[in-house]
């Protein structure tokens, strides 16, 4: 550690005494304590969360019964549902908004904002984040986000209703319909905002890991945890500003009469002026962070599900190199591959070929960490809590949605389902339901160092296993109802009549889905309950060797009492043995990362 970085550790150590006069709104509100702020990212995540399941679910039930009338439709929707019928406008309105608060506002926020601030001045023995200011910031521009992107809800025109990728011309022309007026331009700007939030906060944990790693925590020594959430810092510093220059140069295309992604555009057979743009620039400009997005939200799963596998299996994480390796290569692939969804934009098929070569590729080092972890398990004593299920359940879900990844990489094979169900059943398992479930794993992991409190065991069984199952019933069938041709944002598929064999899938896929969100309010009764009721955590509750768990169960501003421990081993030293085949603690199948090497000992290093 450089000798700024520490005069800067020892300099906060002696100051933070003055941190303990605080009132209410210094200490729950303007927090610049980077446990607090987690909690933050945290619970606004998880309301978002819920806004966007109850988005899916209204739609989905127009799916599976298409021009009924439903009295929550007018409930919820009123003018746009009048009867109790879902408009066909706010239709589009929902799926747009459900996929942008998904992808963005739970998924980005609820697992890199949540865990990267808890988790990475635990892990490397910092006091806090480099700039506590810039991290307070970063927080309440998501929360500024997430209010103008639920406000446009609101609106008297409805939402933005461009899909959640809002493809011009829809998002360009604000007379184009409805969700193309003043609900895009919200759209536009809570994104612009997000943004500068991501930015904020991922040069902090860049920063903080680079500089104030604890004595002896070298890179090799840190957690996977801390890899992924570093890793996944530096992409979004790359692929973010990019799609911030899509957004401003679509507001200026709306509002300002420049035209970079219109040309030649027909209203009611009247031409428009605009002309010289290309809504295919744009598509480019999207997908540059649209793909490294995927790897933005599930990387931190990654390295939380590599984090408590190894805790939970008793054992060393397997290939912890090849697993860093891995890291850094789908890093650099997921750069390199934004054209596989762009393979019948009319794109050169020499450039399609290029695309599916890399994208291809990337599967080798997504297979290394599948194939690491299956080894991690294997022959280890499995502790199934919750935490563990759910880790186990993301590697099922990233394989099983991964591999249909194969088909939609190939411009060949993409081209006969690009658009339909099959694309969006694939997704969601390989990138949604395989992130939230890192983001469940993480939560009752690491519930006891975030609340002091341990969450209900017994609930969180229920909830994993409806959860688990649903899933699949939800998204498996969707790719047979995929390559059976149904295509993806269609209100109704009624004057399709090949289509009407497969309503009753769509009726099984809503139930299934209903019965999931039922499940994700036990997951919510239990984390509000065991806040205030939950049994007291011990120090370490599941015998960790990380940092984190040295950390008293109060909280305290700069996290350790005294001085902060020095790390003298690599974060797996699980069940490992000395010479005579004794544990090198008796009675502990763990050495944490503070015990020094004892006499004779050459460090584990895979």
């Amino acid at each position: 550690m450089s000798v700024t970085a520490h005069a800067h550790v020892e300099d906060h150590s002696d100051d933070h005494g003055h941190h303990h006069k605080e009132t209410f709104v210094t200490k729950y509100i303007f927090s610049q304590d980077h446990k607090m702020i987690s909690k933050q990212y945290l619970i606004t995540g998880l309301i978002m969360g819920f806004i966007g399941i109850l988005m899916s679910l209204l739609f989905r039930m127009q799916l599976a019964w298409p021009g009924e009338s439903f009295a929550i439709f007018e409930f919820i929707l009123g003018k746009w549902a009048p009867g109790g019928v879902m408009d066909a406008d706010v239709y589009l309105a929902l799926v747009t908004i459900h996929g942008t608060i998904m992808v963005f506002f739970v998924l980005t926020a609820g697992l890199s904002g949540t865990f990267s601030n808890l988790l990475i001045p635990l892990q490397i023995g910092a006091r806090d984040m480099a700039s506590g200011f810039l991290n307070m910031v970063s927080y309440w521009l998501f929360f500024l986000s997430s209010v103008i992107m639920l406000s446009s809800l609101f609106l008297e025109a409805g939402p933005a209703a461009a899909g959640w990728t809002v493809y011009p011309p829809l998002s360009a022309l604000p007379m184009a319909q409805p969700g193309s007026g003043m609900g895009m331009t919200l759209w536009l700007v809570a994104m612009a905002i997000f943004i500068a939030s991501s930015l904020l906060g991922s040069l902090n944990y860049i920063v903080t890991v680079i500089n104030l790693r604890t004595k002896g925590m070298s890179m090799t020594r840190l957690p996977l945890t801390i890899w992924a959430f570093f890793v996944t810092a530096i992409i979004g510093v790359i692929s973010f500003p990019v799609l911030l220059s899509a957004a401003l140069l679509l507001i200026m295309d709306r509002s300002f009469g420049t035209s970079f992604f219109l040309s030649d555009i027909f209203i009611q057979g009247e031409v428009l002026h605009y002309q010289g743009g290309s809504p295919v620039l744009y598509e480019h400009l999207f997908w540059f962070l649209g793909h490294p997005e995927v790897y933005i939200v599930i990387l931190p799963a990654m390295g939380m599900v590599s984090e408590i596998m190894a805790v939970n299996s008793r054992k060393p994480i397997f290939g912890y190199r090849a697993m860093i390796a891995s890291i850094l290569a789908i890093a650099f692939l997921s750069t390199i591959v934004w054209g596989h969804h762009m393979f019948i934009s009319g794109m050169n098929p020499f450039l399609g070929s290029v695309f599916t070569f890399t994208t291809l590729l990337i599967a080798i080092p997504s297979a290394v960490k599948a194939f690491n972890w299956i080894t991690t398990l294997w022959k280890g004593n499995l502790q199934l809590n919750p935490g563990m299920l759910f880790s186990i359940g993301m590697v099922s879900t990233f394989i099983s949605g991964g591999l249909t990844g194969i088909i939609l990489g190939d411009s060949t094979l993409d081209i006969n389902v690009h658009d339909t169900y099959f694309v969006i059943a694939h997704f969601h398992l390989v990138m949604g339901i395989s992130a939230l479930y890192g983001l469940f794993a993480g939560v009752y992991h690491w519930f006891p160092k975030m609340f002091g409190k341990m969450m209900n065991k017994n609930l969180g069984y229920v909830h994993f296993w409806i959860t688990a199952v649903c899933s699949y019933g939800v998204f498996f069938p969707m790719h047979f109802v995929g390559m059976a041709g149904v295509p993806r944002r269609y209100y109704e598929n009624t004057a399709f009549p090949m289509f009407d064999d497969l309503t009753d899938i769509q009726v099984l896929m809503t139930v299934f889905a209903l019965i999931a969100a039922g499940a994700q309010l036990i997951f919510a009764f239990n984390f509000i309950r065991s806040i205030f009721y939950g049994s007291k955590a011990v120090q370490n509750p599941w015998k960790a060797t990380s940092l984190e768990w040295t950390t008293p169960v109060e909280h305290i501003h700069g996290n350790w009492p005294g001085a902060i421990p020095e790390v003298h081993r690599w974060p797996y030293d699980y069940s490992k043995t000395d010479d005579n085949g004794e544990y090198i603690i008796p009675g502990q199948d763990f050495v944490p990362q503070t015990m020094p090497l004892y006499e004779g000992e050459e460090e584990m290093q895979h």
